[in-house]
């Protein structure tokens, strides 16, 4: 007697053109979990609503200042699908808003997300919830909700984009940047955890090209090679707060697209120049092994990768002093700023 097997319900019109909104909710529950362990007592409505609303606290200081800044994790993105980890780019999209949001002094409050993909895996977008809501938490803040879109025809199945957006706050007389950088004043660099979030289509050119896999392990490192890509992009948040502890700190700079000949002009004033030692620190294996990979120039590795350095701070030098005697190895004076001379402002030597 054979089985008998009962059909489950039949497909939606929506479905078969390739939404199939029932997945797509199982998979946005968990990921409303998993924002829930982040959630703070200002946060009024998160996800569910069409909004968030978070309320201020009273009593805050004057001159209390909303900043806000948004970004992608790139195309980062493939290489996790060609590897299947995924956790880490939870992790990328929120360090990534962090640091830019912290070049202005300012601290976290809360984060959205917009994941879109050719069809929700649930696994992927477990993944990578958990990584988004590990690095609100671990930057104080709460992950209040975004949007999760199935776009068939737009993107490829299993492949996917995620985008994030923040918001924190400062006081004016908090505020960090170009105004209070002078002549004089020191560049400490923070070491990076790896590529971060840039320079990955040059490198999956030179992967396709060379035709490799991600389980290489290119010479001068010991780690796969999709391993050392997948590194989280790291967050400065600790950092920075504890330099500014110690003193005058006047800018920051995040070493993102560009590099740090694009990213570091964005905090100086016309009037001065960067002048940037490059032998103050050893530049990581996998940079240098991409560059042999690649025969890529000494000039296109510096205006696309961090090389090493994914946060500068401009700081007055007693705050280097205080730094560089209370610090580990991780901060590194790597040079300082001087009247401009001619049309350069970052001058690599």
């Amino acid at each position: 007697m054979s089985e008998q097997i009962t059909p489950g319900p039949p497909l939606s019109q929506y479905a078969r053109a390739g939404v199939d909104r029932n997945r797509a909710e199982g998979a946005i529950r968990r990921v409303a979990q998993l924002a829930a362990t982040t959630h703070l007592p200002s946060l009024m409505a998160g996800i569910g609503p069409f909004a968030a609303v978070w309320r201020l606290p009273d009593g805050l200081p004057p001159g209390t200042t909303l900043v806000s800044s948004t970004d992608s994790v790139g195309t980062k993105t493939k290489i996790a699908v060609a590897v299947g980890r995924h956790h880490g780019i939870g992790r990328d999209i929120v360090n990534h808003c962090v640091n830019d949001v912290l070049t202005t002094g300012a601290t976290p409050l809360f984060f959205l997300d917009y994941f879109a993909t050719g069809r929700i895996d649930a696994g992927v977008l477990e993944q990578i919830a958990e990584g988004m809501a590990a690095a609100c938490r671990e930057a104080g803040c709460s992950l209040v909700g975004g949007e999760t879109a199935e776009m068939p025809g737009v993107y490829g199945i299993g492949d996917y984009d995620l985008a994030g957006f923040l918001v924190g706050t400062t006081t004016v007389d908090r505020l960090l940047g170009p105004q209070l950088v002078r002549p004089g004043d020191i560049l400490l660099g923070i070491r990076s955890s790896g590529l971060h979030t840039n320079g990955y289509t040059l490198v999956r050119h030179l992967v396709a090209e060379r035709e490799l896999d991600y389980s290489v392990i290119l010479p001068g490192t010991d780690l796969p090679l999709g391993e050392l890509l997948l590194a989280p992009h790291r967050s400065y948040l600790n950092a920075v707060l504890s330099l500014r502890s110690l003193g005058d700190v006047h800018a920051l700079a995040h070493i993102t697209g560009g590099g740090i000949p694009e990213n570091l002009p964005r905090v100086l004033p016309e009037e001065v120049a960067a002048v940037i030692e490059t032998s103050r620190w050893e530049v990581p294996s996998l940079f240098s092994a991409l560059q042999r990979l690649g025969d890529i120039s000494e000039e296109e590795m510096w205006a696309t990768f961090n090389m090493g350095i994914g946060m500068i701070c401009v700081v007055a030098p007693a705050t280097a002093d205080q730094a560089l005697s209370s610090s580990s190895s991780e901060v590194v004076a790597i040079g300082e700023i001087v009247d401009r001379q001619g049309r350069a402002r970052v001058v690599l030597r």
